[in-house]
Parts: structure tokens; C-alpha cells; sequence
């Protein structure tokens, strides 16, 4: 593994929004990465981000971070590696032009996540993906995470695959509030209920999979041919997204080696010893009543994903219950964990 000699400047895009925060949250005293620079709207240009942003994570802004001076989004900037939590409608052609630029965008927005050459990436599932960083005409690179949810069903999808082969899929999910971003949804229209519509989400849960499960063939990759059905739910819940899954498998299996295959599964990020890397990406859980939210959306610094209730199923041969954190593995915590597998395999120079 290769270890930086020294800490990398790292810049935050959309540095004062929902996702922007979390990145500066996580990244305080990461062994690796030192921010540098922060990057917002027009409104924040030019103001120390103590005064631009609208703090709501826990604790203090970092030390370091809150007399940094906003830059604004076509600003020339020094860092090699860009975090970008910037919104869809200004991140396609933002990130692209700090990619021209020499900088390696990492990215949590949606834009590029089905760009023939760029990595929708998750360490531990896909790490030969990077191959696809050799085929960038940009003078730096462009790296995706795929969506929120995604990222938690892919991990607990992966060993199935390996093991059994996937035919058939389906899954319901249940998506926490912060997943909205702030200011997110009224009080009034999240308490006590629950929406069962989230714009665009159906489509990236039977999409993206596909392209991260599958596999490189002459340097490109060969979507993998599953068939997905998704419902999306909004609910009173602050953080830690929740899936119902039912999976039909291309070879017979035990429920014990379907546990077996979560509990033993380890990627990229757990052989490089990377400092976001979960020591157990996938915990399974026997009691019934698990993985919960509250109980298990932390685990292992929020990185790791919880499985649980796994039974046989009518229509299809299994079903189960998939957690994960959506702002730290699902976002911003899974992003860091890119540019980390990057940096390890010598690809930041």
C-alpha cells in the first residue's frame, strides 16, 4: 500500500451545504487529507466560512476550517484531490472543469455516474473499476459514489453474486430524513407519516447497481444483467436508510451460507488497512427485530452495513433487512474512502 510521505491538500465543493459539512465533519484530523480551500455559491464568495455557512452538524466548525476564505465555484484552486457535495444542477460542468484543471474530483452528486469512463465506485465491491480512470481525457479525473442507497444494497448484493448469481431482485426502502438535505422536508409533512414518493430515487436503485456489479470486459464495463424493482420511502427518521430486499438466486442456497457469505466478505478497503476502511464491512445480526436505525446506523464510524432477518421467501428464494448510514457511508464517509483506495494504490500523484 502506498501511504502519503506527507498530509494532501484537499478542497470541499459545496462546502456549506448538507453534504460539504459532513466531508469538513469527517475529514478533521484524517491522517491522510488536510482541507485547504472551500468552495460555494456566489452569496458565500468571499466571506470566512464561519460566516457563510449555516453550521448544523454536531460540535464546533473545526479550528482550521472557520477562518477559511470561501472561494467562489470558477475559482483557480491548489488542491490536488476535490471533495464535491455541490448540487446536480451545477456539479456536471463545474466538476468537469476542475477535472480539465488537473484536479481529481471525487465526487457525491449525480451527474457523472454513468459516464462510459468514470467509476461508480464502491472500494470494497469495485475496485478494479478504477481501470476506467485510463480512458479520461481530463487532464486530473472524475470518480463517483453512486446514490445513498445504493451504496448499502450493492455491499450486501456483492457476496450474493459471488457466491450464487442474482437472477431477480426487488427492494423497498425506507429513507431517512436527511437524505433530503437541508433545510429537508417541513415538520408538518414528515411527523407521523410517511411519503411513499422520492423524485428519481426508483430509477437510480435499478440502475446503478447494474453498473457496479458488473464486470470489466476490454476495458469498459458489461452492466450486469439483473433484473431490479424499487419502491422508495420517505420516513420520520433522522439518519440511517433502510431496505427490505428480496433476491432470487441463480443457485441453490442455505440461509446459514447466505450469512456466511456477509460475515466472511471483505474488500479492497479491509486488505489495505485504509483509515475509513470498516474492520467488518457487513455485520449480520440474528435477533429478528435487526439491524434498527437508531441501534445500528454508527457501526464501526457509520461505514459499516448491518443485515438482519434473513428468511426464505414465496416468490422469491430470500428476503432480509439492509441498514447503512446515508450521510457517512452512503456520502461523504464513502467518498473519502475513494480518494483513500486512490491514494493507496499510488494514483494521486
Amino acid at each position: 500500500m502506498s501511504k502519503p510521505k506527507s498530509q494532501i491538500a484537499v478542497g470541499i465543493l459545496g462546502a456549506t451545504g448538507s453534504v460539504g459539512q459532513k466531508f469538513i465533519q469527517l475529514l478533521e484530523n484524517h491522517p491522510w487529507f488536510e482541507i485547504t480551500e472551500v468552495v460555494a455559491s456566489e452569496r458565500s464568495a468571499g466571506k470566512k466560512y464561519a460566516e457563510a455557512a449555516n453550521w448544523f452538524m454536531p460540535g464546533k466548525i473545526p479550528e482550521n476550517i472557520s477562518n477559511l476564505i470561501v472561494k467562489k465555484l470558477d475559482a483557480k484552486l491548489e488542491s490536488r484531490i476535490l471533495f464535491s457535495g455541490l448540487d446536480a444542477s451545477v456539479a456536471g460542468e463545474a466538476e468537469e472543469n476542475y477535472a480539465r484543471a488537473g484536479h481529481i474530483v471525487v465526487s457525491n452528486s449525480k451527474n457523472h455516474r454513468f459516464d462510459d469512463d468514470v467509476p461508480l465506485l464502491i472500494p470494497e465491491v469495485n475496485a478494479d473499476h478504477l481501470q476506467l480512470l485510463k480512458s479520461q481525457k481530463y487532464t486530473g479525473k472524475i470518480i463517483t459514489n453512486p446514490n445513498c442507497s445504493t451504496i448499502g444494497l450493492a455491499m450486501a448484493l456483492k457476496p450474493l453474486l459471488d457466491s450464487f448469481g442474482l437472477e431477480q431482485m426487488n427492494v423497498v426502502t425506507m429513507q431517512a430524513i436527511s437524505g433530503a438535505g437541508m433545510p429537508g422536508l417541513p415538520s408538518v409533512t414528515i411527523l407521523e407519516n410517511v411519503i411513499p414518493h422520492i423524485g428519481g430515487e426508483e430509477a437510480k436503485i435499478e440502475s446503478e447497481p447494474l453498473k457496479i456489479l458488473g464486470g470489466l470486459e476490454n476495458g469498459w464495463v458489461k452492466n450486469l444483467d439483473l433484473a431490479i424493482s424499487a419502491q422508495c420511502n420517505r420516513v420520520p427518521v433522522i439518519d440511517g436508510h433502510t431496505e427490505s430486499v428480496q433476491v432470487k438466486l441463480k443457485k441453490n442456497a442455505t440461509r446459514e451460507e447466505l450469512i456466511n457469505a456477509w460475515n466472511s466478505f471483505v474488500g479492497e478497503p479491509q486488505k489495505l488497512e485504509l483509515p475509513f476502511a470498516p474492520r467488518q464491512p457487513l455485520h449480520y445480526f440474528e435477533q429478528a427485530d435487526y439491524p434498527q436505525p437508531r441501534l445500528h446506523r454508527n457501526l464501526e464510524k457509520g461505514m459499516a452495513v448491518s443485515i438482519g432477518n434473513v428468511r426464505e421467501c414465496n416468490l422469491f428464494d430470500y428476503k432480509f433487512t439492509v441498514l447503512s448510514h446515508n450521510t457517512i457511508r452512503g456520502a461523504a464517509g464513502g467518498a473519502i474512502l475513494n480518494a483513500e483506495l486512490m491514494v493507496a494504490k499510488g494514483m494521486v500523484g
